[in-house]
């Protein structure tokens, strides 16, 4: 099932246009009480807006797959990026998104910054709902982060979105992406810059005009 191709990371340098324009997804690990679920996610780069995700207690590919397709009722991206799993790499995964037309990214080794905003979907979600709650059964967790998604999409503004939720800003770019944006809809990711922290490792800062 596993083909192991690894692609380039296409991304550098590269700043979201429109929703839809570059997608990435990624798996992270749930803990419960005396156990363990997996979670995955689409994120649109852009509008920062969760456009699909699944949770199951196996790692099998089916559940990957569930959310690519579920993403892909939504739209096709121009770019998709992820890291170098065994599900990404995976014939069943790539042949799908070239089936329909999609530039494959994948991260370099070791190199998780290049999906930066899958790994801050992550850290908002374990620290802001998780962590708390330490959910005992998948039906518990389940609900609550249907809930904690519902809300990070349809009603936490971002200070990156210029205080806008992510849907609104998907659903506003949407309309608008061919032809001219709109003045309120900045693309928060120019006001980003790598640099290195104090303590030697890679962060992200924002830089105010």
């Amino acid at each position: 099932m596993f083909d192991n191709y690894r692609y380039p990371y296409l991304l550098k340098n590269v700043v979201p246009q429109h929703p839809q324009h570059i997608w990435g997804i990624d798996i992270t690990y749930i803990r419960l009480m005396g156990g363990w679920l997996y979670l995955v996610a689409v994120i649109d780069w852009y509008s920062l807006y969760v456009v699909s995700w699944e949770l199951d207690q196996s790692m099998e590919q089916p559940f990957v797959m569930r959310a690519v397709e579920s993403a892909l009722s939504k739209g096709v991206p121009v770019s998709w990026n992820s890291d170098q799993g065994s599900h990404f790499t995976s014939d069943l995964y790539t042949k799908r998104l070239e089936m329909e037309g999609i530039k494959i990214s994948m991260d370099g080794r070791r190199r998780a910054i290049d999906n930066i905003f899958s790994e801050r979907l992550w850290r908002s979600l374990k620290y802001e709902d998780i962590y708390l709650k330490e959910y005992r059964s998948p039906r518990e967790a389940r609900t609550g982060i249907e809930n904690s998604f519902r809300f990070y999409n349809e009603a936490r503004p971002h200070q990156s979105l210029d205080y806008k939720t992510p849907l609104e800003i998907y659903k506003i770019s949407l309309k608008v992406k061919d032809t001219e944006r709109p003045s309120e809809v900045h693309s928060h990711l120019k006001q980003l810059c790598l640099t290195k922290s104090k303590n030697g490792l890679n962060t992200w800062v924002q830089f105010k005009r």
